[in-house]
């Protein structure tokens, strides 16, 4: 799951629905500063989860900065896990001008971290050409591999899940064979969901929007993930999609998303 740093409290509420040792994310906006970054990390391995701290690449200002942020990780035992992501910038602030640079600067191994997550994108990139995202992809993962870090793919959502799986069998095509988690927006209105899709570049086109289960027609109604998840799941296959598993973003609701994920968990007769 994901959270900001202003999701704290949030986060406490949902804490009774959510399995121990659960992935949450949290994120690095730049309306947020270190400390409300480190205090919600702190604030997720309180209440036992496994934090997921992002490291916006191009948000970083310099290396004294990034090594001030993992230091403070480091402090509340919440380095382990990172989610290195390029960041909205489309200049950079400091060094890093993407999350490969950020990677290959080997700081991250040095302070703790064990795993990574990179992005990937199953709709494109609203201003990164296909084939650069491909070579992107390759070469972080390949980063990971030689210096001996597992990580997993991270998606952008996407509401077309026909897409989502020929992009899985394009990423094995491709030679990548880290995990996948796929994006997934937990229950939100119609409203919200098409927002979100705007705002990401993620096409939601009616056709898109009937085959995900929401009508762009009816704003005031309200989707959950439940026919994509299904229909997703039914698609895979191992052999040619590796492994696959879910990321839930809780842009309609940190509490309600849980609990959605809890009710329908015991329904769901496969894991990925």
């Amino acid at each position: 799951m994901e959270m900001t740093g202003k999701d704290v409290a949030r986060l406490e509420a949902a804490a009774g629905v959510i399995p121990a040792g659960t992935r949450i994310h949290v994120t690095f906006l730049d309306n947020e500063d270190l400390a409300m970054r480190v205090a919600a990390a702190a604030a997720v391995k309180r209440l036992g989860f496994t934090p997921v701290p992002h490291i916006s690449a191009r948000r970083i200002k310099s290396q004294a900065e990034l090594e001030e942020f993992l230091t403070a990780l480091r402090g509340i035992d919440a380095t382990e896990n990172v989610f290195a992501v390029g960041g909205d910038p489309a200049v950079p602030l400091g060094p890093y001008e993407d999350s490969l640079a950020l990677i290959e600067s080997g700081v991250l191994k040095r302070y703790g971290v064990k795993h990574v997550s990179i992005a990937g994108y199953p709709d494109g990139h609203p201003v990164i050409a296909t084939d650069v995202l491909w070579s992107a992809l390759e070469r972080k993962s390949a980063a990971l591999s030689k210096l001996q870090l597992p990580g997993v793919v991270l998606t952008q959502v996407d509401f077309d899940v026909d897409q989502v799986l020929s992009w899985l069998a394009a990423v094995r095509s491709h030679g990548v064979e880290l995990p996948v988690r796929v994006g997934v927006p937990g229950p939100a209105s119609v409203r919200g969901l098409l927002g979100f899709a705007s705002r990401l570049g993620v096409a939601a086109s009616a056709t898109i929007a009937k085959k995900y289960g929401f009508s762009v027609a009816n704003l005031l109604g309200k989707a959950g993930p439940e026919t994509f998840i299904r229909d997703l799941q039914a698609g895979l296959d191992r052999a040619r999609h590796g492994v696959v598993q879910l990321h839930f973003h809780t842009f309609g609701g940190f509490k309600s998303t849980a609990e959605w994920i809890a009710s329908f968990r015991p329904a769901f007769k496969k894991d990925f």
